[in-house]
């Protein structure tokens, strides 16, 4: 049986005179991961939208983490070319009266879409097929302009894998309680935190014995623990009631706060479902975080991350890919040493290890210059589109282990004109470059909550 490939664009020579047919990538090279680098305007997002696509396309669940509000559009892959379908998405021009674009604009961006999947051999037939065996869904943690997200599920509603796979609950309910001490300003920190290690044995014994742990139900015990040890020592050793004191008094101030609550509602963070087919359909999930302020779009990033990486193990081995996980604009999520936000250290376990479960990882990014590239050089694939500066080819050329001066490479990316990229694949052969595809997906731009609210009313939740 041949290899499922994903059909990306046009390739050429990297002469770039030599048209070398369809860039048609075998769908498990991304077993080895991949790395997408591209300045703003380069197109990288557009071509994650087609990765993404493609994924679907093969039958491959994918888990978008979407920082900047881009990915949304996913769910913009309009089965045909109906102008009334397509006219509350597209942007009118400058000081239109009623803000809803006039035919003629409609028209255009119809004809513009239809041309440009045409030049693929993307037509209705297409898109339909795409519409009837794949689904998008868009999460919103601390938001209900997509799905609600209870980010505390872990610690606040038990789990059944606490009866099935307890190891892997303990591995979330440490997530969630570090999340939970970082919103007090407190040490998350497993390894070194005592107020965790204090309210993981609390918890813990609630949710064994069958009970939930909620915030409110853990502050009394926390002031009066029903325990006597922890670890070796005694707990009024371990934590003396002026830290259990404290610690109880930040714990209420975190559920008295509005802003909190909405971290605290909506469904279960539960990778397994969004990564499941329903009706047959192959999801793609997208965990939205651009209304979130910086820190807590890492806060969040950090248990949802945790819990992908506590899925992955739990899946059997495999040497194909069942699962895509794609991180678009990854910068400060995965810096340098010895910066270590949340979000580092599973997105460094999951390019570690993730490949032997079947999972593939694509992180892409604009800003090369924050990015730990010690952690990125488990990526076999890596795609190139422009950078402004010698500093970022320079530090991209370090991540692939070449010689900036000397490199074919840094030579093929200073000259690059956008939507082209330099590609070096899993296998190791000589780089070619990449014109992608047009996106079936209609990309309008970043989504706004309000914006998410009205796709919700229109696609169902």
């Amino acid at each position: 049986m041949s290899t499922p490939t994903l059909n990306l664009g046009a390739r050429r020579h990297t002469n770039g005179l030599s048209d070398l047919g369809n860039f048609e990538l075998p769908i498990h090279d991304l077993l080895t991961h991949a790395v997408v680098v591209g300045m703003t305007g380069s197109g990288k997002t557009g071509l994650v939208t087609v990765m993404i696509e493609e994924a679907l396309r093969a039958k491959v669940p994918v888990l978008v983490i979407d920082p900047k509000g881009d990915l949304p559009n996913l769910a913009l892959a309009f089965p045909d070319f109906d102008a009334a379908t397509m006219t509350p998405w597209v942007e009118p021009t400058p000081g239109d009266a009623d803000g809803i674009a006039d035919p003629p604009v409609v028209a255009a961006a119809l004809e513009a879409r239809r041309s440009g999947l045409g030049k693929h051999g993307i037509g209705e037939a297409e898109l339909q097929a795409l519409a009837a065996t794949s689904f998008v869904r868009v999460i919103t943690p601390g938001s209900d302009a997509g799905e609600s997200l209870h980010l505390l599920s872990a610690l606040e509603r038990r789990s059944p894998a606490w009866d099935t796979d307890s190891a892997r609950a303990r591995t979330n309910l440490s997530a969630a309680v570090s999340l939970v001490l970082r919103l007090t300003g407190r040490d998350g920190d497993p390894a070194r935190s005592r107020e965790h290690a204090f309210l993981s044995v609390l918890a813990t014994a609630r949710l064994e014995a069958g009970r939930t742990a909620t915030l409110d139900e853990l502050l009394p015990e926390i002031v009066e623990p029903p325990i006597e040890r922890v670890g070796a020592l005694p707990v009024e050793a371990f934590v003396p009631p002026k830290l259990r004191n404290e610690l109880a008094a930040d714990l209420n101030t975190l559920i008295a706060s509005p802003s909190i609550a909405a971290w605290r509602r909506g469904a279960d963070l539960d990778v397994a479902r969004w990564m499941a087919t329903e009706n047959g359909k192959t999801p793609a999930t997208i965990v939205s975080v651009a209304h979130l302020d910086d820190e807590q779009r890492t806060l969040a990033l950090g248990v949802v991350l945790e819990e992908v990486l506590s899925w992955v193990r739990s899946q059997p081995g495999s040497s194909s890919l069942r699962a895509l996980i794609v991180f678009d604009e990854v910068h400060g999520f995965v810096p340098p040493h010895p910066a270590c936000p949340p979000t580092k250290k599973p997105l460094v376990t999951l390019m570690k290890q993730a490949r032997a479960f079947g999972v593939g990882c694509v992180l892409a990014t604009q800003n090369p210059m924050d990015l730990d590239y010690r952690a990125l050089s488990n990526a076999g694939t890596w795609i190139l589109g422009r950078l402004s500066t010698d500093a970022d080819r320079k530090r991209v050329m370090e991540g692939l282990g070449e010689d900036h001066k000397k490199s074919e490479i840094a030579a093929l990316v200073k000259k690059l004109s956008p939507r082209w990229f330099v590609v070096r694949d899993a296998r190791g052969g000589k780089p070619t470059l990449l014109n992608p595809r047009w996106a079936m997906s209609y990309l309008r731009g970043p989504m706004t909550q309000a914006e998410i609210r009205r796709l919700k009313r229109a696609t169902g939740p």
